[in-house]
C-alpha cells in the first residue's frame, strides 16, 4: 500500500534555494533584426541621395538660408499662429453652441461646420482670394436702402495675407469645434452638476471645471492640427500670399531648379514640425498627469532609454 502522505510530502525549504533557479532572459531577436534592417536601409537611402547629382546640392545650400526663404518663413509662421488662434477661438465658441439647448445656436453652429468642413480648403482659399469678383465693395449701412455708413474696396481689405488667414482660420475652426466638443463630452456630467450645486454659473463651470479636464483629450489632436496647419499654409501659394512655398515657387520659376528648391522647402518644413512637436509633447504630459498614460515619454527618450536599458540588462547578465 502506497502512503500518499509520503508521496505528496513537499521537499525541505532549503533544497530549492534561489541560487538553483535558472533565469532565462527574453531574447527579442526580431526587434534587433528590424532595427539593423531599418538602419541599413536608411544608410543606403542617404548614400544614394548624397551621390545623386540631379539634386544639385549646391543650389540647395545656396538657397537654404537665403533672405527670400526667411521672408517666406516669417509669413508661414505668422499665418500658422494667427490661423490656429482664430480657429481655436471660433471653434471653442462653435463647440459650446453645438452643445447648447437652444435650437437656434445649435442650427447656426451645425451649418457653420457643415459648410467649412464640407468644402475643400483649396476652394476656400481661392474663394477668399478672389472675393472681390463677388463683391467689389464692402459696405456697412441700412439694408435695402441707399444709406451707407462705411464703404471701401474689397481688395483693399482682403489682401492675400488676410484672405489666407480667413480661409485657414475658419476652416480650422470647423475641425477644432469637433475636437473641443469631443473633449467637453469626455468630462463626466457629474462634474458640472457638482459645480452648479456649489453656485457656479455655467460659464464659470465651463472655464474652471470642464475645460481644464477636457484638455487632456483636446491637446493631442489639436497639436496634430497645428502641425497640419503649418503644412497647409503651402496652399496659399495659389493666391501669392508670399509664404515659404510661394517664394520657393517664384525662385524655381526663374532658375528652373524645381527639385532642389522643393528639397529646401521640405527641409524647412521638417525642421519646423520637429520644433512644434516639443511643446506638444510637453503639453500632453502636463495635462495628462494623474492618468494611466500621463507619464508618456517622447520618442527620443524612449529610444535612448531603450538603448540604456538593454545595455544595463546585458551588464547584469554578464555579472558586471
Amino acid at each position: 500500500m502506497i502512503d500518499t502522505k509520503d508521496t505528496l510530502k513537499a521537499p525541505p525549504a532549503g533544497d530549492l534555494g534561489a541560487q538553483d533557479l535558472e533565469v532565462v532572459p527574453v531574447r527579442n531577436y526580431g526587434r534587433w533584426i528590424a532595427a539593423v534592417t531599418s538602419l541599413l536601409a536608411l544608410v543606403g537611402l542617404s548614400g544614394s541621395l548624397a551621390k545623386n547629382d540631379n539634386l544639385h546640392w549646391d543650389v540647395v545650400g545656396r538657397y537654404l538660408f537665403a533672405d527670400l526663404i526667411f521672408d517666406g518663413l516669417g509669413t508661414t509662421l505668422w499665418l500658422t499662429a494667427a490661423a490656429m488662434a482664430l480657429g481655436l477661438g471660433v471653434g471653442t465658441l462653435i463647440a459650446v453652441m453645438r452643445l447648447s439647448s437652444s435650437p437656434v445656436l445649435y442650427g447656426i453652429a451645425t451649418a457653420f461646420v457643415w459648410v467649412f468642413r464640407g468644402t475643400p480648403l483649396l476652394v476656400q482659399i481661392i474663394f477668399w482670394g478672389y472675393a472681390a469678383a463677388l463683391y467689389k465693395y464692402i459696405k456697412i449701412g441700412v439694408p435695402f436702402t441707399d444709406i451707407t455708413f462705411f464703404q471701401t474696396e474689397t481688395n483693399a481689405v482682403l489682401t492675400p495675407a488676410i484672405a489666407a488667414l480667413l480661409a485657414l482660420g475658419l476652416n480650422e475652426a470647423a475641425y477644432a469645434s469637433e475636437i473641443v466638443r469631443a473633449g467637453i463630452q469626455s468630462v463626466d456630467f457629474g462634474q458640472t452638476e457638482a459645480a452648479h450645486s456649489l453656485g457656479m454659473r455655467p460659464a464659470l463651470t465651463m472655464r474652471r471645471i470642464v475645460l481644464p479636464q477636457a484638455m487632456r483629450v483636446i491637446i493631442p489632436p489639436m497639436g496634430n492640427e497645428t502641425i497640419n496647419m503649418l503644412k497647409m499654409t503651402a496652399l496659399v501659394s495659389v493666391i501669392s500670399a508670399h509664404d515659404l512655398m510661394s517664394n520657393i515657387q517664384d525662385v524655381y520659376a526663374q532658375n528652373y531648379q524645381v527639385i532642389p528648391m522643393l528639397v529646401v522647402a521640405s527641409l524647412w518644413y521638417l525642421a519646423l514640425v520637429s520644433v512644434l512637436s516639443i511643446p506638444q509633447a510637453w503639453l500632453e504630459r502636463r495635462y495628462g498627469r494623474g492618468t494611466a498614460r500621463g507619464g508618456a515619454t517622447s520618442p527620443l527618450r524612449r529610444l535612448v532609454g531603450g538603448a540604456v536599458g538593454l545595455t544595463g540588462k546585458k551588464d547584469k547578465e554578464d555579472g558586471r
